[in-house]
């Protein structure tokens, strides 16, 4: 996966590569192009009463590689299938590895749910590198529209005869920009110009800006994004030129972590060397598997690849520590701590009574209890 980084959707090589080791190992019935998606697969071993699912997410990032990791979650998601596939049937078990593509831009695993590719599972577990280990990280809710601008093309000698796209982005940039003293510590935007013009003679009648917004939760995405789009029709207003937002690209909630599974996780995890720290688990970052945590109990630890803090995920030096030893180390400390706490969720009778029980899902609360 490292030498052979792969976009959204396009998994092709990544998938054939993990299903040829699942194959090599044998036990495991495997289900290609699932939920409608060609990249995506699950892969079944053991016929127990416990049925939990890792989720091995496949795409990279355009011009980067495995800048966030996926490498790393992939192979740790297949060692904690492989680990358990020997004494699933003796521990109860029935395990689902589920190939999801497009984590980072189509929300892949929001489409695998809505086509019942995790129906079934009583739980749902991944683990991700960043640059701190931390066992229930702080995952935001995001929002992600297109937003188009329409104005009238001209020569750049006669620009009082256009009308001027890529203006209308400016104001809408500095508007956002001003916006920020206004928004909470736990808010954030950004953008970025997929188009503004060809040709620096030519006064650009077409601009188009993605934007993301992230806040704690979607009722709180859904507030920012009132104010965002105000500063993308100030924009609209001031350049003269129309405007037009898509449909949500993606629309995710924050993650809820099952704390039972959490703190097995974070357990087996510091057996293994790692060290959690006592402060609040920060993060601002989003992910689909919000949308599986919602569904059922979840898990998306993070574990720790050594690097400087400028080299965080979604850079070039977090694919190359991916890549190297440190993101070998993820793969050993993760693929274990994964299975063990399978193991240990298959054994504890209460725990195992509560992920099995039938009727609506409940997922244990920071606080203890449960919540629906």
């Amino acid at each position: 996966m490292s030498a052979n980084p792969e976009l959204a959707f396009e998994e092709h090589g990544t998938a054939a590569a993990i299903l040829a080791v699942l194959r090599e190992h044998g036990g495991f019935t495997v289900e290609e192009s699932v939920g409608g998606l060609a990249t995506a697969f699950t892969a079944t071993v053991g016929s127990g009463g416990l049925v939990v699912g890792l989720c091995a997410e496949l795409d990279a990032l355009p011009g980067i590689g495995h800048g966030c990791g996926h490498n790393v979650i992939a192979a740790s998601a297949v060692g904690a299938a492989l680990a358990l596939a020997p004494v699933a049937d003796q521990l109860d078990l029935t395990v689902r590895l589920l190939g999801t593509p497009a984590e980072e831009r189509g929300a892949g695993k929001a489409i695998l749910l809505r086509h019942g590719v995790f129906d079934g599972l009583h739980a749902a577990l991944m683990v991700h590198p960043t640059l701190k280990d931390m066992a229930t990280p702080h995952i935001r809710a995001l929002g992600h529209w297109a937003v188009s601008f329409h104005g009238r093309t001209g020569h750049a000698s006669r620009p009082f005869d256009a009308l001027n796209a890529a203006d209308a982005v400016t104001v809408a940039q500095v508007a956002i920009g001003l916006l920020r003293q206004q928004m909470r510590d736990s808010d954030r935007v950004h953008t970025v110009i997929k188009h503004a013009g060809d040709s620096v003679n030519v006064i650009p009648g077409e601009a188009i800006v993605e934007v993301m917004v992230r806040s704690d939760d979607l009722s709180q995405v859904e507030e920012l994004w009132s104010r965002v789009r105000a500063c993308f029709e100030a924009g609209a207003l001031a350049a003269g030129v129309t405007m037009e937002i898509s449909e949500p690209l993606m629309w995710l909630n924050g993650f809820r972590h099952d704390s039972d599974l959490a703190h097995l996780f974070r357990q087996n995890a510091e057996a293994l060397g790692r060290t959690f720290p006592d402060y609040p688990d920060r993060s601002l970052g989003s992910t689909d598997m919000s949308e599986v945590s919602v569904h059922m109990p979840a898990i998306h630890p993070v574990l720790s690849l050594a690097g400087a803090p400028e080299d965080g995920n979604h850079t070039a030096a977090f694919a190359r520590l991916a890549a190297g030893p440190e993101g070998d180390r993820a793969v050993r400390d993760g693929g274990l701590a994964l299975a063990l706490t399978i193991a240990d969720a298959a054994l504890d009778r209460e725990l195992r009574h509560r992920l099995t029980r039938p009727g609506p899902f409940r997922w244990s609360s920071p606080a203890g209890g449960t919540q629906r």
